[in-house]
């Protein structure tokens, strides 16, 4: 069974997340998600998701393309998500090409293209001022 992991923040969850999810779930047998906790998104991003950590938990778990899901509490401790879930691939949206190569010595490691014309940040941006568009 090849089990393929991805990591995101998955706020405002919208087609582009689908698609990744979809097609990371097509590449093995066994999907595994982690997802950004509120502390590692307010670290990463300068601001705390508009869902909660728990409501992104539940929507991810309710895809049927995905097989667990876990909340991914520290960028330095993806070595060990990919070790502890046994994962051999590695899926990242192209956004991150290339910053994930060094665990290419622990499994493979895939940067697939995203859905173009839509974005999280883009849709905050839009929704906080509409004429912004």
């Amino acid at each position: 069974m090849k089990r393929v992991i991805t990591f995101g923040t998955f706020d405002i969850f919208h087609v582009g997340h689908i698609n990744i999810l979809e097609r990371a779930k097509a590449l093995g047998d066994y999907l595994i998600v982690g997802v950004s906790s509120d502390d590692l998104n307010l670290y990463k991003k300068g601001r705390k998701p508009v869902y909660s950590e728990a409501d992104r938990l539940k929507i991810i778990s309710s895809m049927k393309c995905v097989d667990e899901v876990f909340i991914e509490h520290s960028l330095e401790l993806k070595a060990e998500y990919i070790k502890d879930h046994q994962a051999q691939l590695l899926v990242m949206g192209d956004d991150w090409a290339g910053r994930f190569d060094q665990f290419k010595h622990l499994c493979d490691v895939v940067y697939l293209k995203r859905t173009p014309s839509i974005s999280t940040t883009e849709i905050i941006e839009v929704v906080r001022d509409p004429s912004s568009k």
